[in-house]
């Protein structure tokens, strides 16, 4: 599979509405206005992904402060995701997409390279969504640990 799925800047972010661990349900059409921050991660609950999700929820204030709404997304049933939520006290939104028709939408579905082996799988992405529904970052293949820090000193947040 080619990376031609893959999003850039300036392209519309392709519409969702998933449901969200605490039953409700979240569409990107509903956040218009706002500055989103939409990621994408392989598994409730595993060491990175716990590592991430905690970066984010501990950066939620400067985040928020700067006008930016954190959606993160996973494969994961709305019942793994509410575990994990309570677990690591996650206080934003975490939404559930087993089918992977928003992963594959963003192109955070695919062909990845793991322990040097080619696979195919949830490619920890993040994109940064503009007030109008543009992509204003993409970026692929993100790794865990750091990745906050950077997004958000490329944001220009503290």
């Amino acid at each position: 599979m080619a990376d031609d799925n893959r999003l850039a800047p300036g392209d519309a972010a392709p519409e969702f509405t998933l449901p969200a661990a605490d039953g409700s349900s979240v569409s990107l059409a509903s956040l218009r206005g706002k500055k989103v921050i939409l990621y994408f991660y392989p598994a409730a609950m595993t060491p990175g992904c716990t590592k991430q999700a905690c970066d984010f929820r501990d950066n939620l204030g400067s985040l928020a402060d700067a006008g930016y709404v954190v959606l993160g997304v996973s494969k994961d049933k709305p019942a793994k995701l509410t575990q994990f939520a309570e677990r690591d006290a996650l206080t934003f939104p975490l939404l559930s997409d087993p089918e992977l028709a928003v992963h594959k939408a963003y192109g955070a579905y695919g062909e990845k390279k793991l322990y040097g082996k080619t696979m195919v799988g949830v490619i920890r992405s993040t994109f940064v969504i503009d007030a109008d529904g543009k992509v204003a970052t993409a970026l692929y293949n993100v790794k865990a640990t750091g990745h906050v820090a950077s997004l958000s000193k490329k944001l220009g947040v503290s």
